[in-house]
């Protein structure tokens, strides 16, 4: 199995932009197609809208996984991630 990575796929319409958190082949395309989806981030609304699958996004980190530095960010917010 080659490298798998935790990062953001963007989704919406131009200046509208929202992300689907994914797992997802570390060659692949940023919208290219998803192992699996683990949540989404609505920067856009107020407050941000953040939802994360919690035990699948421990059990992608568990198998090697690893998250790209904005999810890593995001996953600390939804406390995957201690500290």
């Amino acid at each position: 199995m080659s490298e798998v990575m935790i990062r953001l796929k963007r989704l919406g319409t131009k200046k509208r932009p929202h992300q689907r958190i994914v797992v997802i082949d570390k060659q692949r395309a940023r919208n290219g197609k998803a192992i699996e989806e683990l949540g989404y981030y609505d920067p856009s609304k107020q407050p941000p809208l953040l939802k994360v699958n919690l035990e699948r996004a421990k059990f992608w980190m568990g198998k090697g996984a690893s998250p790209s530095p904005t999810v890593k960010q995001l996953l600390k917010k939804a406390t995957v991630i201690a500290g």
